[in-house]
């Protein structure tokens, strides 16, 4: 389907052929949408986003271009319902599978966390009409409008960025090294302006309008981007520059099936794979064992027995372990439960406990509860009867570690849906931390692209902060990202095992990058871009109609 059938004129694409062409195109974007982010095919894995990402927004722009700002506005939101829905359809398998909810409720799970993601489609839509009457329309208008909108992904009604085009770009290293300086949106920024430039130089050289002069010198733009991204990565100071320090981390991924996980037959089996998997990885002379999320089947602190267990084997292995479990505060019949990272240092002590403080809204509780409550229940039953507890903020700990640097490692342990939000995670760095040790539990998404999209969210945010990351996820994958936010080594999912690895620590000022330190001033200029564009059309208009 060529791009320019869908740039007739409003009048020619109301019916008939035009219209089905414009169809043909949005639903191509759909596709292309999906298959720009990671999925498990025939055993291996098809990620293609480095390629095809560029595409989604070239069709999305020549699929809505001609169109007023509400039929724009309407044919995004369906256009993104689509994409958005392909690219969640795992979390059918969350609700269904694990989640227990009937079969009609995990086929419009995924489509009503889609037609969140949608309303940002829809808001480009109607944005591109308005640029467009006034001839406004330029690529880096349409780039800053996309990253501007990815961006209040990130926190809108809490956010949920899954799907935002910047990590399709997460095997791209020269764009990557943009990322200390703009985060994920600037990927965002970088792809759009791309895809709307292909959009113009195709419309150009068919005869459309525009000048394919124009077009191509914006392509250009994006060839420069990636020359800076890629200065931006020489330049970096190495870690051995400013840290010869490193520290021996093991990552255990027990394969614990979410089915049985936390059933008190299956509980002693549970700690016995990863007492087992730690002691493997102290032989080969892993000095910080990190376990997965909530991998403690049991109550830690109102558990003496299950406390002491976990303090012996730090002792016994004599190394610090970080592990995953429920944390609990309160009396009895009024306990509050938390997602939480307990810290045991290797003479069996409880040192700190850290508490997830973003949690997922339908998963760990439900907002509203007082009105959505009569109607839905949070998925993730097991850590709490009711909705779990959000930690006051992100904080580093300072975590003891044998035969490591004098005082301890300074680490960051984001927790599962953490890992989502740049500038949350950007906290634990400004706070000091040298090092991320991510924790989740991907058992929920089956072997659904689900785990791969995860893992490239935190390959992002290793990028953007300039710090090495340890993530050890229970069914996988589990990983070591160094600070460029190369995947250096990963385990294959649903399969017990464990990775260790020499990990640099990049304290500040090497792991404080431009985007750790002053956060999203690159996503903030493009919304004064995107306002200040606006303003400009409406006055135009203003001034036509005057």
């Amino acid at each position: 389907m060529s791009l320019a059938a869908a740039e007739a004129p409003r009048t020619m694409g109301a019916h008939g052929p035009r219209r089905w062409g414009r169809a043909a195109v949005l639903g191509a974007y759909a596709l292309i949408s999906f298959l720009s982010f990671p999925h498990p095919v025939a055993g291996r894995v098809l990620d293609l986003g480095w390629l095809l990402a560029w595409l989604a927004p070239a069709l999305l722009v020549a699929g809505l271009r001609g169109l007023g700002p509400r039929r724009a506005a309407r044919d995004g939101f369906l256009a993104g319902l689509v994409a958005h829905a392909a690219i969640l359809h795992w979390i059918y398998v969350v609700t269904v599978v694990y989640g227990e909810a009937p079969a009609p409720v995990g086929v419009l799970a995924p489509v009503g966390l889609a037609a969140y993601s949608a309303l940002f489609t829809a808001a480009f839509g109607a944005a591109l009409a308005v640029l467009a009457r006034r001839g406004l329309d330029s690529p880096p208008a349409l780039a800053a409008l996309w990253a501007a909108l990815d961006h209040a992904r990130h926190w809108f009604l809490s956010g949920f960025p899954w799907g935002v085009i910047g990590y399709a770009q997460h095997q791209n290293a020269w764009l990557l090294g943009l990322a200390p300086w703009t985060g994920v949106v600037g990927l965002s920024f970088v792809t759009v302006l791309g895809g709307a430039a292909l959009a113009d130089l195709q419309r150009a050289l068919r005869g459309g309008g525009g000048r394919p002069w124009v077009a191509a010198g914006w392509l250009g733009a994006v060839a420069l981007a990636h020359g800076l991204g890629g200065l931006s990565l020489r330049l970096a100071p190495a870690a051995a520059a400013g840290s010869a320090e490193t520290v021996r981390i093991a990552v255990l991924q027990g394969d614990i099936d979410q089915g049985v996980k936390w059933s008190p037959a299956f509980a002693e089996q549970t700690l016995e794979v990863y007492e087992d998997l730690t002691r493997r990885a102290v032989q080969q002379g892993a000095r910080l064992v990190l376990w997965p999320e909530t991998a403690v089947p049991g109550g830690i602190e109102i558990d003496p027995a299950l406390r002491e267990r976990l303090g012996a084997l730090a002792r016994e292995s004599h190394a610090t372990l970080v592990v995953g479990g429920v944390g609990i505060e309160g009396q009895r019949g009024d306990y509050r439960f938390f997602d939480s990272a307990f810290v045991f240092d290797p003479d069996g002590g409880l040192v700190d406990r850290y508490d997830k403080s973003h949690l997922v809204p339908f998963g760990e509780y439900v907002p509203l509860r007082g009105v959505l409550g009569l109607f839905v229940s949070a998925v993730a039953r097991g850590i709490a009867p009711d909705d779990v507890t959000a930690g006051r903020v992100p904080r580093a700990i300072r975590i003891p570690v044998p035969g490591g640097p004098a005082g301890g490692v300074t680490a960051g342990i984001p927790i599962c849906y953490e890992l989502l939000f740049p500038d949350l995670m950007r906290r634990f760095v400004r706070d000091g931390a040298g090092v991320l040790l991510a924790i989740t539990n991907d058992a929920w998404y089956g072997r659904t692209g689900a785990p791969y999209q995860f893992l490239a969210i935190t390959a992002l945010r290793s990028a953007e902060l300039r710090v090495w990351t340890a993530r050890a996820a229970n069914t996988g994958v589990s990983a070591f990202i160094d600070e460029r936010g190369r995947v250096v080594e990963h385990t294959p999912i649903f399969q017990p095992g464990f990775l260790v690895r020499d990990v640099p620590l990049r304290p500040p000022p090497l792991g404080g990058s431009f985007y750790a330190r002053h956060g999203d001033v690159f996503a903030w200029a493009c919304w004064a871009q995107v306002v200040a564009w606006i303003v400009l059309a409406r006055r135009r208009t203003a001034g036509d109609e005057a």
